[in-house]
């Protein structure tokens, strides 16, 4: 007998994570001055989406994404000083039992290691309590930051895309990276 597993209900039970130095929890417009801070720096979305050009597309793109469809969504806040710093979010596909993670984070804390922190969390909760058998993330070849993030949560190369996107007017050749549940359990037993 296949056991259903009601993923809304285990996402709408874990809206609040805690890490060592983090917490991922709903956003809110209440975020929006410190998302327009990183949201409105084009090196820091670069390879993530459109800036944006004023706090109302900050307040729209948080309306739009995170509030009307929260489930799966985080904002990323720093518990030392209660800074909301990035987002991450575990799209699930349902009839496939895989996820794809995304992120975005403000450069002024970039290689401090809040992203992977931030991922290797989603990735328990994917695991452990989603029951996926895959997750897997895309990056820009032009950007290995974001690979890097991936590399130190698990995920190994699957494959590279030539031409597989337009993205602001450039061609972009995408990396695919992935970590299975067997990967994972074999890291972390």
């Amino acid at each position: 007998m296949e056991i259903v597993i009601n993923r809304n209900l285990i996402f709408a039970e874990n809206q609040y994570l805690e890490t060592e130095r983090l917490k991922l929890r709903p956003v809110t417009l209440s975020d929006a001055n410190d998302m327009h801070e990183y949201a409105s720096d084009e090196e820091t979305v670069t390879y993530v989406f459109p800036i944006h050009q004023s706090i109302k597309d900050t307040k729209e793109s948080i309306a739009n994404y995170f509030i009307a469809a929260p489930l799966g969504k985080y904002g990323i806040e720093l518990k030392a000083t209660g800074k909301f710093i990035g987002t991450i979010d575990l799209r699930v596909v349902d009839q496939h039992n895989i996820a794809e993670i995304g992120y975005s984070l403000n450069k002024v804390f970039w290689g401090q290691g809040y992203m992977p922190e931030a991922a290797h969390k989603l990735l328990c909760l994917g695991f452990e309590e989603l029951k996926l058998m895959r997750i897997f993330a895309t990056h820009d070849i032009d950007n290995p930051k974001s690979g890097r993030v991936m590399e130190k949560i698990g995920m190994k190369v699957e494959g590279n895309i030539p031409n597989a996107r337009m993205w602001k007017g450039k061609v972009v050749t995408d990396i695919i990276r992935g970590i299975t549940l067997e990967e994972w359990q074999k890291l972390h037993n």
